[in-house]
């Protein structure tokens, strides 16, 4: 794993968390607990800060980073961003599910149990309401999500990372 201070900052994590051995991490990073970084991840704070929450899991080649002096990255407790995913430079709540090759633009806002469908491209400035369901290119509200989604994949799939990471981690 690459943990790299830049400019003077160092990236800073929360407990119990698993840094994959290829992940990449740099600058004015912040980490909550209970997070993963899987393989091939990058998470660039290097042109603004990246403030991330507790159980969040970024999955293999996910691609965090922010806009130079205008904005920043924000994500909140128990999201889950999946293989392939881009998130730069906006703000996204608790308890959101990112799909894999999903790409969420700058200063966009993603509110409390949201899904990104896989492959979205949520273009820059769109603001998603809490519980819905956005997919498509450019991304669109498809629809409202049901309390059975909100627990039978966003808890499931942080939840399910922690358990993951574990194994990684008894490993070592």
């Amino acid at each position: 794993m690459i943990i790299k201070e830049l400019n003077g900052n160092k990236p800073k994590f929360g407990t119990d968390c698993f840094i994959a051995e290829n992940a990449v991490i740099i600058g004015e990073v912040t980490m909550g607990d209970q997070c993963s970084v899987w393989y091939n991840a990058v998470v660039r704070g290097d042109v603004h800060y990246i403030k991330i929450g507790n159980k969040v899991n970024i999955q293999d080649g996910v691609i965090i980073h922010a806009t130079f002096q205008k904005s920043p990255t924000t994500i909140g407790n128990n999201v889950s961003i999946g293989h392939n995913a881009m998130v730069h430079g906006c703000t996204v709540h608790d308890d959101v599910l990112i799909g894999m090759g999903a790409i969420i633009m700058d200063d966009c806002i993603v509110e409390s149990n949201s899904i990104i469908a896989a492959g979205a491209v949520v273009t820059k400035g769109t603001h998603i309401k809490s519980g819905s369901i956005y997919a498509g290119v450019p991304a669109v509200k498809v629809k409202d999500i049901s309390q059975e989604l909100i627990a039978g994949e966003i808890h499931r799939i942080a939840d399910n990372y922690i358990k993951y990471a574990g194994w990684y981690k008894e490993e070592k």
